[in-house]
Protein backbone atom coordinates (compact mmCIF):
# COMPACT_ATOMS: atom_id res chain seq x y z
CA UNK A 1 0.00 0.00 0.00
CA UNK A 2 1.36 3.40 -0.97
CA UNK A 3 0.39 6.57 0.85
CA UNK A 4 2.42 8.82 -1.42
CA UNK A 5 0.24 11.65 -2.72
CA UNK A 6 2.62 13.25 -5.22
CA UNK A 7 3.44 11.83 -8.64
CA UNK A 8 6.81 10.02 -8.50
CA UNK A 9 8.45 12.28 -11.10
CA UNK A 10 7.39 15.43 -9.24
CA UNK A 11 8.42 13.96 -5.90
CA UNK A 12 11.87 13.18 -7.30
CA UNK A 13 12.40 16.80 -8.38
CA UNK A 14 11.15 18.11 -5.04
CA UNK A 15 13.30 15.68 -3.05
CA UNK A 16 16.39 16.42 -5.16
CA UNK A 17 15.96 20.12 -4.41
CA UNK A 18 15.18 19.45 -0.75
CA UNK A 19 18.42 17.49 -0.44
CA UNK A 20 20.36 20.40 -1.97
CA UNK A 21 18.72 22.88 0.41
CA UNK A 22 19.45 20.57 3.33
CA UNK A 23 23.12 20.26 2.34
CA UNK A 24 23.51 23.99 1.70
CA UNK A 25 21.81 24.82 5.00
CA UNK A 26 24.05 22.40 6.88
CA UNK A 27 27.14 23.91 5.24
CA UNK A 28 25.91 27.40 6.10
CA UNK A 29 25.43 26.29 9.70
CA UNK A 30 29.05 25.12 9.75
CA UNK A 31 30.33 28.34 8.23
CA UNK A 32 28.29 30.36 10.72
CA UNK A 33 29.81 28.33 13.54
CA UNK A 34 33.26 29.03 12.11
CA UNK A 35 32.51 32.77 12.13
CA UNK A 36 31.08 32.55 15.66
CA UNK A 37 34.23 30.90 16.98
CA UNK A 38 36.79 33.04 15.14
CA UNK A 39 35.39 36.56 14.77
CA UNK A 40 37.48 39.23 16.49
CA UNK A 41 37.51 42.98 16.86
CA UNK A 42 35.33 45.79 18.18
CA UNK A 43 32.10 44.13 17.03
CA UNK A 44 33.04 40.78 18.58
CA UNK A 45 30.25 40.60 21.17
CA UNK A 46 27.41 41.60 18.85
CA UNK A 47 28.59 39.37 15.99
CA UNK A 48 29.38 36.45 18.28
CA UNK A 49 25.79 36.58 19.60
CA UNK A 50 24.25 37.14 16.15
CA UNK A 51 26.14 34.20 14.68
CA UNK A 52 25.07 31.99 17.57
CA UNK A 53 21.43 32.91 16.99
CA UNK A 54 21.83 32.13 13.28
CA UNK A 55 23.45 28.73 13.68
CA UNK A 56 20.96 27.77 16.38
CA UNK A 57 18.10 28.64 14.02
CA UNK A 58 19.80 26.71 11.22
CA UNK A 59 20.12 23.61 13.41
CA UNK A 60 16.33 23.50 13.77
CA UNK A 61 15.91 24.24 10.07
CA UNK A 62 18.05 21.33 8.87
CA UNK A 63 15.99 19.00 11.05
CA UNK A 64 12.77 20.34 9.51
CA UNK A 65 14.18 19.92 6.00
CA UNK A 66 15.34 16.35 6.67
CA UNK A 67 11.96 15.49 8.17
CA UNK A 68 10.19 16.93 5.11
CA UNK A 69 12.24 14.57 2.94
CA UNK A 70 11.17 11.69 5.18
CA UNK A 71 7.52 12.83 5.00
CA UNK A 72 7.81 12.39 1.24
CA UNK A 73 8.95 8.80 1.88
CA UNK A 74 12.57 9.30 0.87
CA UNK A 75 15.74 8.96 2.92
CA UNK A 76 17.50 12.10 4.12
CA UNK A 77 21.19 12.43 3.33
CA UNK A 78 23.58 12.75 6.25
CA UNK A 79 27.22 12.71 7.19
CA UNK A 80 29.65 15.53 6.58
CA UNK A 81 31.23 14.18 3.39
CA UNK A 82 27.86 13.31 1.84
CA UNK A 83 26.39 16.70 2.64
CA UNK A 84 29.55 18.48 1.45
CA UNK A 85 29.28 16.75 -1.93
CA UNK A 86 25.65 17.88 -2.25
CA UNK A 87 26.34 21.48 -1.24
CA UNK A 88 27.58 24.37 -3.35
CA UNK A 89 28.63 26.46 -0.32
CA UNK A 90 32.26 27.52 -0.45
CA UNK A 91 34.12 27.20 2.84
CA UNK A 92 36.03 30.11 4.28
CA UNK A 93 39.64 29.39 5.17
CA UNK A 94 40.37 28.94 8.85
CA UNK A 95 42.48 32.03 9.23
CA UNK A 96 42.41 35.37 10.99
CA UNK A 97 40.17 37.74 9.09
CA UNK A 98 38.47 41.06 9.71
CA UNK A 99 34.94 40.73 11.06
CA UNK A 100 33.57 42.24 7.84
CA UNK A 101 35.08 39.33 5.87
CA UNK A 102 33.16 36.82 7.97
CA UNK A 103 29.96 38.82 7.48
CA UNK A 104 30.52 39.15 3.72
CA UNK A 105 31.19 35.42 3.44
CA UNK A 106 28.00 34.57 5.32
CA UNK A 107 26.03 36.92 3.07
CA UNK A 108 27.31 34.96 0.06
CA UNK A 109 26.46 31.65 1.75
CA UNK A 110 22.95 32.82 2.60
CA UNK A 111 22.46 33.96 -1.00
CA UNK A 112 23.46 30.47 -2.18
CA UNK A 113 20.87 28.95 0.16
CA UNK A 114 18.24 31.41 -1.09
CA UNK A 115 18.96 30.34 -4.69
CA UNK A 116 18.57 26.69 -3.69
CA UNK A 117 15.31 27.52 -1.91
CA UNK A 118 13.94 29.36 -4.93
CA UNK A 119 14.63 26.25 -7.04
CA UNK A 120 12.85 24.15 -4.40
CA UNK A 121 9.89 26.53 -4.31
CA UNK A 122 9.58 26.26 -8.10
CA UNK A 123 9.89 22.45 -8.09
CA UNK A 124 7.13 22.24 -5.48
CA UNK A 125 4.89 24.93 -6.94
CA UNK A 126 2.39 22.77 -8.81
CA UNK A 127 1.88 19.77 -6.61
CA UNK A 128 3.43 20.16 -3.17
CA UNK A 129 2.18 23.24 -1.33
CA UNK A 130 3.55 21.97 1.98
CA UNK A 131 7.13 21.89 0.69
CA UNK A 132 6.56 25.18 -1.09
CA UNK A 133 5.49 26.67 2.25
CA UNK A 134 8.69 25.39 3.89
CA UNK A 135 10.74 26.98 1.09
CA UNK A 136 8.95 30.32 1.35
CA UNK A 137 9.47 30.51 5.12
CA UNK A 138 13.15 29.64 4.75
CA UNK A 139 13.61 32.25 2.01
CA UNK A 140 12.16 34.87 4.34
CA UNK A 141 14.53 33.83 7.13
CA UNK A 142 17.61 33.98 4.90
CA UNK A 143 16.58 37.25 3.28
CA UNK A 144 16.26 38.79 6.74
CA UNK A 145 19.71 37.49 7.71
CA UNK A 146 21.20 38.98 4.52
CA UNK A 147 19.49 42.32 5.18
CA UNK A 148 20.85 42.46 8.73
CA UNK A 149 24.39 41.53 7.72
CA UNK A 150 24.35 44.04 4.84
CA UNK A 151 23.22 46.69 7.33
CA UNK A 152 26.20 45.79 9.53
CA UNK A 153 28.58 46.32 6.59
CA UNK A 154 27.23 49.81 5.79
CA UNK A 155 29.85 52.53 6.24
CA UNK A 156 32.67 50.12 7.16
Amino acid sequence: MSTQTLPEKKTSAVVKNLRTVLADSYALMGQTHLAHWNVEGPAFFSLHQAFEAQYTELFAAVDELAERIRALDHLSPGGLSTLAKLSSITEMAVDRAPAKDFVAHLIECNETVIASLVALREAASDSDPETQDVAIKRIQTHEKAVWMMRAFLKNL
